[in-house]
């Protein structure tokens, strides 16, 4: 398998650990981890995730069936070792490849990738061999499989696609007349339409029309922002050593249109994340802005609960999304037989993602979206159109899941819609931290 990327020293590995990860904290010790098997000692495949409560039993499941040769296929002994998610995850997994502990298979954000190929902190999969377990290129969508690549290269395999959403009330969104003849959400298509639906929506539930929590949160007002901002149609790039070539007009649009939904009067604007969960599941709001894992926890409310991809109000389908994925951490020599395994896994792992498609998660692994039992699952079939109009972060060493860039973009958004300032500074706010963190040298240069 051949694999184009300069390998670098372990002084550099273990400098792109500590920044290539997008690291906030000092690296502790491995001691969470588990040495995987050499091709002389044990014949157990290593896996890391970050996969934990509910999502961390389905894969359970899911590797349980493949250790027992699903579908006829031959088995595995699978050792994974679970660690905790966050900045610290990806520091130990950057780690891992410098100190020689990488284990055989790892879960990625796609989101994150960007700070892990072009350092060589992962290997390259071999498109020829996964084929022979049958899984191919066609089987996943463009929007989602040309995030896999560095310099054409192949270096992450997806296992869902995760977007932000809109989960709603099904007799109040009844109620406030935005159902189709289908009994599911109608298309909008505009920003007055979006605003209506609050309004109506207000009104037949006589609480908030749609709730979105942002407040010290990280991650959501860039979530919906990139969502809306995307919408437009304009690019949101930021090239090696800046400026960011960042569309301002298209920016204070997207704002704009966040600052009037949540005006804090028809629906809240000064909610924290589970302040927000906690009022849609008890009724308190008609809709909610989330991401699809709060599935499991919705369903246990007792509405008649419905979800749709984000609703296209700009010139664009376009859906704010990540996706967890497999990557092949790095290894100075990697044994052929074992890497054939972690090509098998992976294959093998996709195809039981209609397990993993329960806690609400899109399979990547579009033959799944096919069978008639992903069609059944409700309201998780009502929303995978997402995955074909996917937008992740910028690919910067920097953005992704669980990084300093979201947190900075979050900051300016979430002044915007408490009142504190307008718009216009809160795009000149995102860009001038862009620029910063553009500035700063990229360590896996």
């Amino acid at each position: 398998m051949s694999d184009p990327v300069r390998r670098p020293s372990r002084r550099r590995l273990l400098r792109h650990a500590m920044a290539g990860a997008g690291a906030l904290i000092a690296a502790g010790p491995l001691s969470g981890c588990a040495s995987p098997a050499s091709a002389s000692g044990a014949s157990a495949l290593s896996v890391w995730d970050l996969f934990q409560g509910g999502d961390g039993m389905l894969m359970d499941d899911m590797i349980e069936a493949v250790s027992k040769g699903a579908g006829g296929a031959e088995g595995f002994e699978v050792d994974r070792t679970i660690l905790d998610w966050g900045p610290s995850y990806y520091t130990k997994l950057a780690m891992s490849a410098a100190g020689g502990r990488a284990s055989d298979v790892a879960a990625m954000h796609l989101s994150r990738l960007a700070g892990y190929a072009p350092g060589g902190l992962v290997d390259a999969f071999d498109l020829d061999l996964l084929a022979e377990y049958g899984v191919t290129e066609k089987d996943f969508t463009p929007a989602v499989w040309s995030r896999t690549r560095h310099e054409g290269t192949v270096y992450a395999i997806p296992l869902d696609v995760h977007p932000f959403i809109v989960f709603y009330d099904k007799k109040a969104a009844e109620k406030a007349g935005l159902l189709d003849t289908s009994g599911e959400l109608a298309p909008m298509g505009s920003p007055e339409a979006l605003l209506d639906a609050g309004k109506a929506l207000a009104e037949a539930t006589g609480e908030a029309g749609i709730l979105f929590g942002h407040v010290t949160d990280t991650a959501q007002n860039w979530r919906l922002f990139a969502g809306l901002y995307a919408q437009t149609g304009a690019e949101f790039d930021l090239p090696d050593g800046g400026p960011p070539k960042i569309d301002v007009d298209a920016a204070v649009r997207a704002v704009t249109l966040m600052t009037r939904l949540f005006d804090g009067k028809t629906n809240p604007n000064n909610l924290d994340y589970n302040g927000a969960l906690a009022a849609f599941s008890s009724g308190r709001g008609g809709m909610a802005m989330l991401g699809e894992w709060e599935l499991p926890t919705l369903k246990k409310s007792g509405m008649e609960l419905g979800a749709a991809p984000f609703p296209q109000v700009f010139e664009k389908p376009a859906v704010y999304t990540d996706s967890h994925s497999f990557v092949l951490p790095h290894q100075n020599s990697p044994d052929p037989a074992r890497r054939r395994e972690a090509h098998r896994y992976v294959a093998q792992i996709l195809k039981q993602s209609l397990t993993w498609a329960s806690a609400g998660h899109i399979p990547a692994y579009q033959p799944v979206l096919a069978e008639p039992e992903y069609a059944a699952l409700d309201p998780q079939s009502s929303y995978a159109d997402a995955a074909k109009v996917a937008v992740l972060d910028p690919p910067n060493w920097f953005a992704g899941a669980g990084s300093n860039f979201q947190n900075r973009m979050c900051q300016p958004l979430q002044s915007a819609l408490l009142g504190n300032t307008t718009p216009e500074k809160a795009v000149r706010q995102m860009v001038r931290e862009a620029d910063t963190l553009l500035r700063q040298p990229n360590p896996v240069a």
